[in-house]
């Protein structure tokens, strides 16, 4: 998938380093500038990565996935959660960003696909298995050409969607052809395969296909969703400044491309894509659906601009509601995506976001109530230390310092390029932020650090703006980066400081921090 900035994955390459892709060798291609970050307020919440190093997953270790993007999620109707994920890369990917490659077997493949039978998201989502091939590496599924970029074929094949209807498993993927200037790329068609064998083999021989001749295709990026005895088919063209329109089908009729209809603002349309008018204007990309039970309504969530937005509507035809942005590209650079979980409920709504850099997935939350708003949102400014100002107070939403602490920008952090950090070698040393609570409030706070072998005394918590400790939890020497968790009553208060450091009466001791949230539980 391209990065935020529009630019392919491939064959973006490290200074001076040419890359054999197969039977292609690569050229270089120099990046476009990343768009500019939004300064809207993040409410969702950092759950786990879920793919490369640092992963709980270990999907380097285990199918060779050391960086790869988008994680379309779909229920296969047996008890899994099905994942297909864009190009991915094996060992001769070191980052940051999709296209940096040093030495080494690339191993790239336009996508893969794994599965999940995991139910209790609020710690993660753990992967069971792959599509593997006989080396035990996860294989493609649907190969692609990857022939140059500017040659006119097949640079790669891009998955957009996936549903199951009945024991058939459905993925639609859009063959691109060139990768352009920022968010625009080029495709060839979108078509639509089918699996019955759990995404083990795929067919595309005769099956719908949306050609893209002269690049005017309003259906070359797909979401799925199912209702009332219909596929509803929501498309975008190739590029990210498209309008969404709308299609449906019969389930029984799915592999019939005569028998789609598209809606032109007041009836379907059979067998005619030009009828389709837009239900959401643009700029819209990577999109994904849900029909959510809890609320009684679509949720629909997307790329706009430089941030993840979320609408909702009681129908797919809508009207839909105004944007409301979950994610903000000040809080985490780079970002696309966001694919519903089709397991979310009770108002939580779960979602796989991709980042550019470090060109992996992490699964992240909001909270929803019925009305499809976003309520509870993570109260933590600058969660992910990326908009890298630190100042004297610790409040309106930045990051001080008690000791000596800072902001590493050396893509060491468990997302994006920055993490906060405290380092001496005596005394206390920790990073703080004062936030607004409610009185009387229960709330959770969680985080991701990881510590010097030789810390031997730290804590992560909650205490009063007289500094007196409400909660918090003591780690020691921390391995690779670990989420902590901390429960917590507000009591009187309207207001506590979050703070996460490191005693250093032994040495040079240090603490890395990064993704916090603190939400009403």
């Amino acid at each position: 998938m391209p990065s935020q900035n529009g630019l392919s994955t491939i064959p973006r390459l490290l200074a001076g380093v040419i890359t054999t892709l197969g039977t292609v060798a690569a050229a270089g291609v120099i990046a476009a500038a990343p768009a500019v970050a939004s300064s809207a307020h993040t409410p969702a919440s950092l759950v786990q990565k879920l793919t490369g190093p640092n992963s709980p997953n270990n999907t380097y270790g285990r199918w060779n996935i050391k960086s790869t993007d988008l994680g379309i999620l779909w229920d296969n109707g047996s008890g899994q959660v099905l994942a297909a994920f864009g190009d991915t890369f094996g060992d001769a990917w070191v980052g940051p960003g999709g296209g940096a490659f040093g030495p080494g077997d690339l191993n790239w493949r336009s996508n893969v696909l794994l599965r999940s039978s995991d139910t209790n998201l609020s710690d993660g989502m753990s992967f069971a298995s792959a599509v593997t091939g006989p080396d035990g590496r996860a294989r493609e599924i649907l190969p692609g050409l990857h022939q140059d970029n500017n040659a006119g074929g097949e640079v790669t094949k891009i998955p957009t969607a996936g549903i199951a209807v009945g024991t058939r498993q459905y993925v639609s993927f859009m063959s691109v052809r060139h990768w352009g200037a920022p968010g625009q790329w080029d495709t060839n068609y979108a078509k639509i395969a089918y699996s019955d064998d759990n995404g083990t083999t795929w067919t595309t021989t005769g099956t719908p296909t949306w050609n893209n001749p002269a690049g005017t295709d309003q259906f070359q990026m797909h979401a799925f969703e199912r209702r009332d005895g219909y596929l509803y088919v929501f498309g975008t063209p190739s590029g990210r400044s498209g309008s969404i329109r709308l299609a449906r089908v019969p389930e029984a009729q799915v592999l019939t491309q005569t028998a789609y209809q598209y809606w032109n603002g007041s009836t379907w349309v059979t067998n005619n894509v030009a009828a389709a008018t837009p239900i959401v204007a643009a700029p819209a990309s990577e999109l994904s659906v849900h029909y959510d039970s809890y609320s009684s309504r679509w949720l629909m969530s997307y790329l706009s601009g430089e941030d993840i937005i979320l609408r909702t509507a009681t129908t797919p035809t809508g009207p839909w509601s105004s944007a409301q942005i979950i994610v903000s590209s000040a809080d985490y650079p780079g970002l696309y995506g966001g694919y519903l979980h089709p397991w979310s409920s009770g108002g939580n709504v779960y979602f796989a976001l991709s980042q550019w850099d470090p060109y992996n997935v992490y699964l992240m939350k909001i909270q929803i109530n019925t009305a499809g708003q976003v309520v509870n949102p993570n109260l933590m400014g600058d969660p992910s230390f990326e908009r890298g100002a630190l100042n004297g107070s610790g409040t309106g939403g930045f990051w001080a310092c008690k000791g000596n602490c800072g902001i590493d920008n050396g893509y060491w952090g468990y997302t994006g390029v920055r993490n906060g950090f405290a380092r001496y070698n005596s005394g206390w040393h920790d990073l703080h932020q004062t936030v607004p609570v409610t009185a009387n409030t229960n709330y959770q706070l969680s985080g991701w650090l990881r510590t010097s072998p030789n810390s031997d005394n730290g804590f992560f918590g909650v205490r009063g703006t007289n500094d007196v400790v409400i909660a918090e939890a003591n780690f020691h020497a921390v391995g690779p980066w670990t989420r902590f968790t901390v429960n917590f009553n507000s009591g009187s208060r309207t207001a506590v400081t979050v703070f996460g450091g490191v005693w250093t009466d032994h040495g040079d001791i240090w603490v890395q921090l990064d993704d916090f949230s603190l939400t009403r539980v």
